[in-house]
């Protein structure tokens, strides 16, 4: 369904352990459960648009998954590369790439992203880019997953955020994983 008439979402949308990490101190993500019961899909059909940051790109932009994975995950993974992407980088400039690279002036190129027609656009990270896109007041919607485990250590969700971001709780979802989402607004009416 898209957003015809009304400005584009852009939602982050993460899986986080209790004590607030994205990734383990060597870039693990092996405590991230694929619940089915998040029907994931259905998330990925509500958007067509993915932001990356220059590494997560790297990492997961063309993920390709092994020949023995579940057709559900086969599913998902062909979802994902069905969206148009996004890459965020001081750097790298975009060559034979099917992604769209983007290198500066980010605040007026993700506006005029969000006022195209289209589904909502999903900011998948990294770390750095999910802090300039809070500090820019870019994200309108933060889904966090929060996973039933504790690492000690490892790469926090949010990084060098300075300022107050006041956000309103829409909605909660658990799982029988022991998963629980949190879909929170941000909250424009607090804003300075």
């Amino acid at each position: 369904m898209s957003n015809v008439g009304k400005q584009r979402k852009i939602i982050l949308d993460l899986a986080v352990t209790l004590d607030g990490f994205i990734e383990g101190k060597n870039g693990e993500v092996d405590w991230c459960i694929m619940d089915p019961d998040m029907n994931f899909n259905d998330f990925l059909h509500q958007i067509d648009t993915i932001l990356y940051g220059r590494k997560s790109y790297e990492l997961w932009g063309k993920y390709t998954p092994e020949t023995e994975v579940t057709e559900t995950e086969k599913e998902l993974w062909e979802l994902v590369h069905s969206k148009q992407k996004y890459v965020f980088s001081r750097t790298q400039k975009g060559s034979d790439d099917p992604a769209i690279f983007i290198n500066e002036q980010i605040l007026e190129e993700v506006n005029t992203l969000k006022n195209q027609p289209g589904k909502d656009i999903w900011l998948y990270g990294g770390a750095s880019l999910i802090t300039t896109f809070i500090k820019l007041g870019l994200v309108d919607e933060f889904r966090l997953s929060v996973h039933p485990v504790v690492l000690g250590e490892g790469k926090p969700l949010f990084m060098d955020v300075q300022e107050r971001v006041q956000l309103k709780l829409v909605n909660t979802r658990t799982f029988s994983s022991g998963v629980v989402q949190l879909i929170y607004h941000l909250n424009r009416e607090n804003m300075n």
